[in-house]
Parts: C-alpha cells; structure tokens; sequence
C-alpha cells in the first residue's frame, strides 16, 4: 500500500513540477474540486479542469520560474514565499507571492495567493 505524502512533500513537489512546467505532474497534486483564490477570497479557479487551463497557458511563459524564499508548515497548511519570474505583457519581471495551501489526502485542496507589485527587469 502506498502511503499518502505529507504536506510539505506535496507543496514541494508541484512547486518542482511548476519550475519543469510538467503540466501532468503539477496537476497529480491538486484535488478534483479544489478552490484557488486571490486572497483573502476571491476565487480565480474552481476544479482542476480550470486551475490547469490556467497554468497550460502560463507554462508557456519562457522565463516563468519560482524561487522559494521561505516555507513554514503546520499540520496540513503550508506558507511558502517565492519570488516568481514571469514574462508580463509589458516585459520579464519578478513578483514576490505568498502562497497558502491546504492540504488534505495528499492533494491540495484549496490555495490562495497574495501577489506582491511587479517588478520589471
């Protein structure tokens, strides 16, 4: 029987599949109804179906990598602090986030995200 990963397990895993841009791997970590929001509430994407077509269209981005800063784990919450390179409209750039999951069964069950100001290059 194969045993279900912790929290922390979890969020480094879909950060790593992120930076590869595996849009499969990164998915394998996000449950079927999970919530992403804008914190503190605002719902960006419901279901996995809309957080990958989300991050199809971002992993197109050629620049896009995000750089943990920090994480702080208590019981199934993970903190994490990562400035992320982007590729924005108006040029590549960096913006710090704040990441929140929660996580349940070894799969995200809702995360929110609290961007920081752009900065470009």
């Amino acid at each position: 029987m194969q045993s279900i990963p912790g929290a922390e397990e979890v969020i480094s895993s879909q950060l790593n599949a992120y930076n590869r841009k595996d849009i499969d791997e990164f998915m394998r970590w996000w449950a079927d109804d999970c919530h992403y929001l804008a914190f503190p509430n605002d719902t960006l994407c419901v279901g996995i179906a809309d957080i990958r077509n989300r991050h199809i269209e971002r992993f197109l981005e050629p620049d896009l990598h995000g750089e943990l800063l920090s994480r702080m784990v208590m019981g199934n919450t993970v903190v994490d602090h990562e400035l992320v390179t982007r590729n924005f409209p108006e040029g590549k750039g960096q913006v710090e986030v704040i990441c929140i999951y929660e996580v349940h069964d070894g799969k995200i069950a809702k995360a929110w995200f609290k961007m920081g100001e752009r900065r470009l290059f």
